[in-house]
């Protein structure tokens, strides 16, 4: 037991600190090259035909008018239900839909069983005849978990023999994605598996869960439980380590690199910024190139 235990918070916290270390990586990326793409979802009124607010005269000055429910209506389908891939190559969407979506279920699951972990700690009890709460905590955890880890295993599946049979996608695959593949469809066949024989309704899991949040002894459980805790924390702290963190960059891919159309206007953020990057140092050089910043460049450029 206290193997599962002082594993599980070694993975939360490795998954924890990387992820902590990616965000900040991001937020403090140089400024990325303003391609002016449209449509911007949060331009209120123009998006639909892909306006911006520079076609107005004077735009400068004008208050602008922001669309915040059409930019989270346009994340949610690009993130939630994968609008790019759905028509760009719909076969892929097959298998990266529910791999994706079983994936929010399965985190869904997690967040349902430390919430009963938390609640059962305080006394509320989870079950089929209990209160309201404990009610919902007691049937809505199977309902989300096992749908979440069968979409999760199925898509892995696809998704490997997807790349191992397309002919054109097989010359970019590397070990690292036959691998991720299988590794999310080990952990979740063998947690369904491992569930449904020992723990059906999560009570076990559950208790575990509370134990890890009160940092108390966790309960006895069977020894294939204890392998099932061993994976699922593995593949938590993996997750954030591998290729498949990109959903750390989400929130930065669309505000700061796909819909930052903010102007660059005299004293502005982004002028400020863009002067301290043209004062960086130079990485690479060549014969031809005798500047050493970004900002002796410019007038090596100009003036030739």
């Amino acid at each position: 037991m206290k193997f599962a235990t002082i594993f599980s918070y070694f993975a939360l916290g490795i998954a924890f600190l990387v992820i902590l270390v990616r965000v900040l990586k991001y937020a403090r990326a140089p400024l990325s090259m303003r391609w002016e793409l449209y449509p911007v979802p949060h331009e209120k009124g123009r998006a639909e035909y892909g306006g911006s607010y520079l076609e107005e005269l004077d735009w400068w000055t004008k208050p602008r008018h922001s669309d915040m429910f059409n930019e989270l209506r346009e994340m949610f389908m690009e993130i939630i239900l994968l609008k790019g891939v759905y028509h760009h190559n719909r076969k892929v969407w097959l298998f990266s839909f529910p791999f994706h979506f079983g994936m929010y279920l399965s985190i869904g699951w997690l967040v349902l069983l430390l919430g009963g972990g938390i609640m059962q700690k305080a006394g509320v009890a989870i079950g089929p005849e209990a209160g309201f709460w404990g009610v919902l905590l007691y049937y809505a955890t199977p309902i989300i978990g096992y749908p979440g880890l069968a979409l999760s295993a199925f898509g892995a599946l696809g998704l490997f023999f997807w790349r191992m049979g397309n002919s054109e996608q097989r010359a970019f695959n590397t070990f690292a994605e036959y691998f991720n593949l299988v590794l999310v469809f080990v952990v979740t066949v063998a947690t369904l598996i491992i569930q449904a024989t020992a723990d059906p309704a999560f009570g076990i899991l559950r208790s575990f869960a509370a134990s890890l949040v009160t940092f108390s002894a966790a309960p006895e459980m069977p020894a294939a439980m204890i392998w099932e805790i061993f994976l699922v924390a593995l593949l938590i702290m993996y997750i954030p380590l591998s290729r498949m963190s990109h959903f750390v960059a989400k929130y930065f891919l669309y505000h700061s690199v796909r819909w930052n159309d903010e102007a660059n206007e005299k004293g502005s953020a982004i002028e400020k910024h863009i002067i301290e990057l043209l004062h960086e140092k130079m990485t690479w050089s060549a014969s031809h190139v005798q500047a050493t910043t970004w900002a002796d460049l410019t007038k090596e450029t100009k003036n030739e």
